[in-house]
């Protein structure tokens, strides 16, 4: 007989980073759907004025915020209004959450993870960015303040499910999967003909436009190697990347026994989203169910490193540590930006990343300001590059 699910003795208060996202966007309807479980307290993003007006209207939270906007919009008289990077953690501190929905895109969210775990609070964190940037310090704080971290990356919610009740002396290998994203056997030369609406086309996923082209370049796997590597503890020589086109595997642990474990399901982020909003509970979910007949026949095939040279640059930044990661990150911002904008080719983006790993020298980080300067070291060195090596705007009128 299969337990009911435990009702809680009060409802879990919420906030939602990143709220007009893609991960925001589905983690408001999924708590939409609890009621009687969950509360929004916080609503924050960064321009989308009309965007937080309507999750706040719809959900009536304690406080809104917009990181990039001083001027609010409409919001509930209920709701307080907070902008600005500090607002945001003024915002909260002043709504007392109890889980904290990073879906913050890029080294932007690494404050409010920063916050979370320093509270001792337990952080659904959408933003592999932070743990890209400045993952040994932010799990050393976590562990000293005993935070809870869940990872929403489907890849590092799989592993944690694949991981639950195991050793770590238990683990022979992780398997990390990816789709391959859509150029996964478009011919190498043709590379430099890349356009954006093209890089823009994920041939499983709907996400947003930063991951999305980190998913093309597969830069996207590099920092799930570097998240997977500091969640779990797990040395870079037990990581391994496999492509898997359907998305229906969403990753595998192999143990030392020789058994295996993978989580599978369709690929719908609000799967590993409800896992951590309900977690340590398994709530309903009305989606369409995974169906193993109409996915008999999955694929697993070995990635093709001068395809996906930005996998490389992961093992690169931790062999180097310290804060290579956040110049690998803050890299890879300012190039996908400027691919987007036409500035430069598509695989100018990973050239730009690895030539600012190489070239700038490692320093250790000790607090959130040693990764912010890391940060901002990595961006003015990117920017520095791809403004030399700026190319004519490739767009679908100049196809091959």
């Amino acid at each position: 007989m299969i337990p009911a699910v435990s009702k809680p003795a009060s409802k879990r208060r919420i906030a939602v980073l990143g709220s007009t996202g893609s991960v925001g966007t589905q983690a408001l309807s999924i708590l939409a759907e609890h009621p009687d479980r969950f509360e929004v307290c916080l609503l924050a993003a960064h321009t989308s004025a009309q965007g937080l007006a309507e999750g706040a209207a719809a959900h009536r939270p304690m406080a809104a915020c917009l990181t990039g906007r001083q001027d609010p919009p409409e919001l509930p008289p209920e709701t307080k209004w907070f902008h600005g990077d500090a607002g945001l953690l003024a915002a909260l501190e002043a709504c007392e959450p109890d889980t904290v929905l990073n879906g913050i895109t890029g080294a932007a969210g690494l404050a409010a993870s920063e916050w979370t775990l320093r509270q001792g609070l337990t952080l659904a964190l959408a933003n592999k960015e932070s743990l890209v940037v400045a993952g040994d310090y932010l799990m050393k704080l976590a562990k000293q303040t005993g935070a809870t971290i869940l990872p929403v990356d489907s890849e590092h919610c799989a592993i944690f499910q694949c991981l639950d009740g195991e050793h770590p002396r238990a683990i022979r290998r992780v398997w990390l999967t990816g789709s391959g994203g859509p150029f996964r056997n478009r011919p190498l030369d043709t590379f430099d003909s890349i356009t954006k609406a093209e890089a823009l086309r994920h041939p499983t996923w709907d996400m947003g436009p930063r991951i999305t082209i980190g998913s093309a370049t597969m830069m996207n796997k590099a920092f799930e190697v570097l998240e997977a590597h500091w969640l779990f503890s797990i040395p870079p020589e037990q990581i391994t990347v496999v492509l898997h086109p359907q998305s229906i595997v969403h990753s595998m642990v192999e143990f030392v026994d020789g058994s295996m474990l993978a989580q599978c399901g369709v690929p719908d982020m609000r799967v590993p989203i409800l896992f951590c909003l309900g977690y340590p509970d398994r709530l309903p979910f009305n989606f369409q169910p995974f169906d193993p007949l109409k996915w008999r026949s999955l694929e697993f095939v070995p990635f093709e490193p001068q395809r996906y040279p930005a996998v490389q640059l992961a093992y690169d930044a931790m062999r180097l540590g310290g804060d290579a990661g956040a110049a690998l990150n803050a890299a890879d911002e300012v190039a996908t930006a400027a691919f987007l904008a036409g500035e430069i080719s598509f695989p100018e983006i990973t050239k730009t990343s690895e030539r600012v790993m190489r070239e700038r020298p490692v320093a250790p980080i000790h607090s959130l300001a040693d990764a912010i300067a890391a940060d901002k070291d990595g961006r003015a060195r990117a920017t520095a590059i791809h403004s030399s090596t700026k190319t004519s705007p490739v767009d679908d009128r100049q196809r091959h």
